[in-house]
């Protein structure tokens, strides 16, 4: 567009190209936004910082979509019964006084470009307008694959693949559950200090557990916190609690607060500076106190990282993101020398063992070959604090923050679909009679 066009003539094409960036970049839009109008932007020729503006205006919708996600052509507003199709959300946000749109703001009577009473565009203008429409329409088209590529590689660059849950990849045969011998080769590796038998790893009874829980509550649900804290990666930077265990702790704990909507008490207590050898024992009373303070708890999540041979890499590559492998773990009370433990006895055993094996099959089957298999161990571990008490050994010394950051994103997934109830449905067709 020419420099001295008129302003209003500009606004109004700016509207009409949002509204053409609506239709041609559709879904992809909330994961590139940025770098996607810029492009448009700079081939608007836009002068005024009209259009700038209005770019500016949608960013709030933008981060709104990422956060709740656009994978169909309308999206559902929270708290409402309302539905409106991409292209609504994206006019509406382009005009000055629009409202929130995600807490029901509506746009001001009078605003905007069409409104009551507005002086008429002169024709010779609105002939040069409707040219410029088509020019640029043309070139959405034609260099719209250009412009993702342009912008995916720029985004990947920048803040590297950005994380999308994964849908049922990978159903479970039913024949790997039918017996204790295939269950354990299949899920399970069992310390040579313990013992288990097939009273206790009966994947019928693990999987008719519910591991749900509401997400409505006065308190927080889900407890994080770590025995070992001082845990540290490949690049974590002494001193600086953010990139060790504790830092990634924040960061599934962030996860599953904004994306899922859990209330998440991260613990930071220290229980492992001076030794290790003590840590469960000095972090039990401390994990006790909060969890009495705290009676709408209602999972419990001992985050650790592990220790491995140098020369093992607990990595893979999860979407174009390096992502640390990581493992269930549970605690038996049971030794081959002493048998059962009776001071360490859990109550929780059995519901222990459900959530850790219902948590592996949510993995197997939406992000095969992430996770380890389950790891089985004498003593306890405190696991007998809660039934849904969950201990996770995520990567090892050897990973960088990076790995380790990126495993939370699928791990708070897996969490999602067994605390939600959404794995039931593939629960109770391993389990229907044949």
């Amino acid at each position: 567009m020419e420099e001295g066009q008129d302003v209003e003539t500009q606004a109004s094409l700016g509207e009409e190209l949002l509204h053409m960036a609506g239709r041609e970049i559709g879904n992809a839009l909330y994961r590139q936004f940025v770098p996607a109008f810029a492009f448009v932007q700079e081939n608007a020729g836009d002068t005024s910082g009209i259009f700038q503006k209005q770019v500016n205006s949608l960013m709030p919708f933008c981060l709104y979509a990422q956060e709740y996600g656009f994978y169909g052509d309308t999206q559902s507003i929270p708290g409402t019964q309302e539905s409106l199709s991409l292209e609504e959300i994206l006019l509406a946000e382009s005009r000055e006084g629009s409202g929130d749109i995600a807490d029901g703001g509506e746009l001001e009577a009078g605003e905007g470009e069409g409104q009551a009473g507005g002086e008429a565009m002169p024709e010779e203008e609105r002939g040069e307008t409707q040219d410029a429409e088509m020019s640029l329409d043309e070139l959405l088209r034609a260099e719209n694959e250009a412009a993702m590529e342009a912008s995916q590689a720029l985004a990947g660059q920048e803040t590297g693949q950005q994380f999308i849950p994964h849908a049922l990849k990978n159903p479970v045969d039913s024949q790997m559950l039918q017996d204790y011998e295939s269950l354990v080769q299949n899920f399970y590796t069992i310390d040579s200090n313990t013992m288990a038998g097939s009273d206790q790893l009966d994947a019928k009874k693990l999987l008719e557990k519910d591991m749900s829980i509401e997400k409505e509550s006065a308190g927080p649900q889900i407890l994080i916190f770590h025995t070992h804290s001082q845990e540290t990666f490949a690049d974590s930077v002494p001193g600086d609690e953010s990139t060790s265990i504790v830092g990634v702790g924040d960061r599934l704990a962030d996860i599953l607060t904004q994306q899922y909507g859990y209330q998440v008490l991260h613990h930071k207590g220290q229980y492992d500076v001076e030794t290790r050898d003590d840590a469960y024992s000095n972090a039990l009373p401390a994990i006790e106190q909060v969890l009495a303070e705290n009676p709408s708890i209602e999972v419990v999540i001992d985050l650790h990282r592990d220790q491995m041979a140098e020369e093992t890499r607990l990595v893979m590559d999860l979407d174009g993101r390096p992502t640390a492998r990581f493992m269930f773990f549970n605690g038996l009370s049971r030794t081959k020398k002493t048998g059962n433990i009776s001071y360490l006895y859990n109550e929780n055993q059995e519901e222990n063992l459900a959530f850790s094996f219902q948590m592996q099959m949510a993995a197997v089957q939406y992000y095969p070959g992430l996770t380890r298999k389950i790891y089985l161990k004498g003593y306890r571990y405190n696991m007998h604090l809660k039934p849904r008490y969950l201990l996770v050994e995520l990567g090892a010394q050897n990973n960088t923050v990076e790995e380790a950051m990126n495993a939370c994103d699928p791990l708070a997934h897996i969490l999602e679909l067994v605390l939600s109830g959404q794995t039931r449905q593939q629960t109770d067709s391993l389990l229907a009679p044949e």
